[in-house]
């Protein structure tokens, strides 16, 4: 429905494999099935997501110089066509929930409200990203619960907030491209909130992201590879910052899209740091065997 963001769904899907890595016991690890489940659910609910964001904001889309030629906002696709193409959408996710556990269906269909309100944050709170990172990440509660049959909130929370002050940075500097026009027509962003002290702002939530996930990978047994993993985001996200031109948008988009990197390191992190953790847990059982052999 949308083609302005191309890396959404790496943006929602990974911190469902984040989650499904971190779930994973040494010797079950990688569970290929869990995660080509995960990967079209979560691209069918970033979709489903989408779509329900433009048919809210058809008519602000169209006052949007950027967003004018999507194709609700510009008359290409019709409000019921609309409502068809949104009811496919949740119509398959459904049937990928539906292959999970019940406390995980419970906890999905849970975060439907979410995904429909989130759109309408933007009329009435300069914080609408917050809104925006509380949906997005849930995946980060339905993968842990998807394995284990229900969460962990030692893991499960500090995985779910750091998700979410991700999305606050990549989903602010995306808002600053369009600020001038929100003004204009009425919107809030956190883009428009910050202002000049958005890089401020962006580094306070990255050191909440980066400490968050440091907690999630010491209650989660993680090893030497996540942790290295997690310095190379945080070089990242500070080259990030630190270059960042908010008055320029084709820069702004540049350091939006760059955030598919972020994300690929953290879950390479986490799968490698896995197998690290599965080659100690073997190295650690022939030791017993030797012992009680001897």
């Amino acid at each position: 429905m949308r083609l302005d963001k191309p890396i959404g769904t790496w943006l929602l899907y990974l911190p469902c494999t984040w989650s499904i890595g971190l779930a994973a016991e040494p010797g079950c690890f990688p569970d290929w099935y869990m995660l080509s489940l995960f990967g079209t659910g979560a691209i069918l609910m970033r979709g489903a997501g989408c779509t329900i964001n433009d048919m809210w904001d058809r008519d602000y889309d169209k006052k949007v110089t950027r967003t004018a030629n999507r194709p609700i906002a510009a008359g290409d696709i019709s409000t019921f066509q609309s409502f068809i193409f949104l009811g496919g959408q949740l119509t398959l996710a459904l049937g990928v929930l539906l292959c999970l556990n019940y406390y995980s269906i419970a906890l999905g269909a849970a975060s439907l409200l979410l995904v429909i309100t989130y759109p309408l944050m933007k009329r009435i709170t300069y914080w609408p990203q917050l809104a925006l990172g509380l949906t997005f990440n849930w995946g980060a509660l339905l993968g842990w619960s998807a394995i284990k049959g229900s969460c962990d909130p030692s893991v499960c929370l500090p995985l779910y907030f750091s998700g979410v002050m991700w999305t606050l940075m990549y989903d602010t500097i995306y808002a600053h491209q369009d600020k001038t026009d929100d003004a204009l027509i009425g919107l809030k962003s956190t883009a428009l909130r910050f202002s000049e002290n958005t890089k401020q702002w962006l580094s306070g939530f990255s050191v909440a992201m980066l400490g968050t996930l440091s907690l999630v990978g010491v209650n989660s047994d993680q090893t030497l590879p996540y942790y290295a993993a997690l310095v190379a985001v945080g070089t990242h996200l500070t080259h990030q910052i630190y270059t960042l031109d908010i008055h320029r948008p084709e820069d702004c988009w540049e350091k939006f899209t760059s955030n598919r990197t972020i994300g690929l390191i953290v879950f390479l992190g986490i799968v490698i740091g896995n197998l690290w953790k599965e080659k100690k847990t073997d190295k650690t059982k022939k030791n017993i065997d030797s012992r009680i052999e001897n």
